[in-house]
């Protein structure tokens, strides 16, 4: 049996810039264009974007959707003039709170969960949202075992919850160049580069690599912390940035996603110590940017928050560190630097875990079957 039509309903897709945004964009990417739609909220430079897919997506006004009867009413059209035969939710909630009213319509949907269902899936109210949007649901998915563990208690136990974690086009992020072109962008040279591509949040912990470059420039004299990314945390990092050693941290602000691989080739050494915050409500889901880090070949230092300790195999392809302290992840990265046959095996050896199991084709077509599953 092909894969079925399938419409996909999300508020994060691009040109909105996200790590789930991405996930959801590969996941529809990877499946034949001719048997998936996309519904989707209109973003800035929505039309440049959309003209360029194969596949079809339909826009609405608000930049955020909510579960309305308005929204269903569309939900209900787009089924009939896609002729679609599964309904795939982008995230549990708020959208997948249309689902149980598709399966009475006997429209089967699958939910995809990220992070952010982790903490609603600890949270009272949000718990019993979670449930009722799950309830009738072919299947739910998880980033992680992490967060899948946790998610497994909001949602009813006949609905399976199966893992589908981030993935990485292998062939964008491969062991090509650009390297050059960014160290001269930023003046870097030689020096050897610690980079963070991720959004600008203290979940993130670039307020931790940028202290701890400190102790990092005393063990690699030269070495330079380059800050990719975005996000209200900003004008605090540059606040810490002008206490750093002078020359040893760059914010290079949000680039566009076409220039992001250069980026990584231009780094000896990866580096995001996420660390969990609220009281462990606020969690790194998984963290698909040390996937493309690795699949760059590039050695990664972690945070030990939630599903990113399930990215980095500690030891093999990177190391997995208390993300909350700088002496643990200056001591990590000094390390690696210092040490560049260690870094290059990592990298080695991150590289082909990628391609053996992170590679997007390997796992939507994990994805395709239960898409069939579900439509028959």
């Amino acid at each position: 049996m092909e894969t079925p039509h399938t419409l996909v309903v999300t508020n994060d897709f691009p040109p909105r810039v996200g790590g789930v945004q991405q996930y959801v964009y590969n996941l529809v990417a990877n499946l034949p264009p001719t048997r998936v739609t996309v519904l989707a909220p209109r973003w800035p430079g929505w039309r440049e974007h959309d003209e360029k897919l194969p596949f079809p997506v339909l826009r609405f006004p608000p930049t955020v959707l909510l579960p309305t009867r308005d929204l269903a009413a569309r939900v209900r059209i787009a089924l009939q003039t896609s002729e679609a035969e599964v309904v795939m939710f982008g995230h549990g909630l708020p959208l997948a709170l249309l689902g149980p009213g598709l399966e009475r319509r006997s429209v089967p949907y699958l939910v995809c969960t990220h992070g952010t269902e982790y903490w609603c899936a600890l949270t009272p109210g949000l718990h019993a949202l979670l449930r009722r949007a799950t309830g009738r649901a072919e299947r739910v998915t998880a980033v992680s075992r992490f967060t899948g563990q946790v998610v497994r208690t909001a949602v009813p136990l006949e609905v399976p919850i199966s893992l589908l974690p981030p993935g990485v086009d292998v062939r964008r992020f491969g062991l090509g160049g650009g390297g050059d072109e960014v160290r001269h962008r930023y003046g870097l040279g030689d020096r050897p580069v610690v980079l963070c591509v991720s959004r600008l949040v203290r979940r993130k912990g670039q307020d931790v690599l940028i202290q701890a470059m400190r102790s990092i420039s005393r063990r690699v004299p030269d070495a330079v912390l380059l800050v990719v990314g975005d996000g209200p945390d900003r004008d605090r990092l540059l606040r810490l940035a002008a206490d750093a050693p002078p020359g040893s941290v760059v914010l290079a602000g949000e680039i566009p996603d076409a220039h992001i691989p250069g980026h990584y080739a231009a780094a000896d050494v990866f580096a995001m110590p996420c660390r969990s915050r609220r009281g462990g409500l606020e969690v790194e889901g998984f963290g698909i940017v040390f996937l493309e880090a690795a699949a760059s070949g590039k050695p990664v230092v972690s945070g030990d928050s939630g599903g990113a300790a399930e990215a980095v195999v500690d030891g093999e392809t990177g190391l997995v560190v208390d993300g909350r302290h700088p002496g643990a992840v200056a001591e990590a990265i000094s390390g690696l630097l210092a040490d560049p046959v260690r870094a290059a095996a990592m990298g080695k050896a991150g590289r082909a875990r990628v391609e053996m199991e992170f590679a997007w084709s390997r796992l939507t077509e994990r994805l395709a079957s239960w898409l069939i599953e579900a439509a028959r």
